[in-house]
């Protein structure tokens, strides 16, 4: 091998012992007997080599790049998703072009079109535009809301998550139960959970209370209910289910913070299973989604896109997990 170059297709050629149509198949994902990608791999891991992508996307017609369509990443199951997502498409030798949108309509508008100008080979999106035009044979995925009837659309179970989430506060004790939420105000696949948590209560006999805010307003409408309802002298609502980790967690320290126990007097549960950065561990008892699923469905989807299949509903399931803020 050259010593003051990058190595070359030959170079891993002469390394694998194989011709350099033998590495080319390779490269680009072309059949090829095992013992011949097995040579070859290990010769690219050997020597360094990186594939010319940009000679690669002109020979195909593709950019080798996916834009993931996101309103932010301050929310940490955006972000947790959005590092899913990248961490699929490497896998699959795709590079993730991230959009921040802000929740801002536009700026949806704006990703869709550079789509629509071939920039990227398919759109990942977790939008709030109640009108996006998403455009003809674009290969989108969605997340948690339905684009259109060719478009699938990819989220988790909610309304078991809410079941779930009803189900285990009952189980542990609590009789007078409270689910917290923000909303878009876009029906979506996350409007579910409450669907699932208020019928679990129902079916059970439970009092149960629902409070929804626009998610563009704050926790203020919340924290007011709480003060009136849960930190006075009784204990009106000794279980509740929030629409997020993030949620929950805020809930939790305004209730400690005004003498009442979390959860010796109040127990939360979250959605999402979005794991604590530093220890890994969980914030709170959660809802967990299954986010490497989802970024491997969605993932899986845009590369397999023919431009002719009906849009699928793919509901993965959740579980519950517990962390800290029930009593078990």
């Amino acid at each position: 091998m050259r010593s003051n170059s990058s190595p070359t297709i030959k170079d891993v050629a002469r390394e694998a012992g194989v011709s350099m149509a033998t590495v080319s198949k390779v490269i680009n994902d072309l059949p090829v007997g095992k013992a011949s990608r097995e040579k070859v791999e290990e010769a690219i891991d050997k020597l360094g080599y990186q594939a010319n992508t940009y000679a690669r996307a002109l020979k195909s017609n593709k950019t080798y790049s996916v834009a993931l369509v996101l309103p932010s990443l301050k929310h940490p199951f955006f972000a947790h998703l959005t590092d899913e997502l990248t961490k699929s498409l490497m896998r699959n030798g795709y590079r993730a072009l991230l959009m921040i949108t802000n929740y801002d309509p536009k700026a949806e508008e704006k990703c869709f079109a550079m789509v629509r100008s071939n920039k990227t080979d398919g759109v990942i999106a977790l939008t709030y535009s109640p009108n996006l035009n998403v455009g003809d044979n674009i290969p989108v995925v969605s997340i948690d809301r339905h684009l259109g009837d060719n478009i699938p659309c990819i989220s988790s179970d909610n309304y078991r998550g809410g079941e779930l989430a009803a189900k285990k506060l009952i189980e542990l004790g609590c009789r007078n139960l409270l689910h917290l939420r923000f909303s878009t105000g876009i029906p979506g696949e996350t409007d579910k959970r409450t669907a699932g948590f208020e019928f679990k209560c129902s079916e059970s006999g439970i009092n149960s209370h629902t409070l929804v805010l626009r998610d563009e307003g704050t926790e203020a409408p919340f924290y007011c209910f709480l003060e009136e309802h849960i930190c006075g002298e009784k204990q009106e609502y000794d279980g509740i289910f929030c629409s997020s980790d993030l949620l929950a967690n805020q809930i939790k320290r305004f209730i400690n913070e005004r003498g009442v126990s979390v959860p010796d007097q109040v127990q939360i549960i979250g959605y999402d299973g979005i794991p604590d950065r530093f220890t890994n561990g969980l914030t709170c008892s959660s809802i967990e989604q299954p986010l490497a699923k989802i970024a491997d469905a969605a993932v899986d989807l845009i590369l397999n896109f023919n431009g002719t299949s009906e849009g699928a509903n793919i509901c993965l399931p959740v579980k519950y997990v517990p962390g800290g803020t029930t009593k078990d």
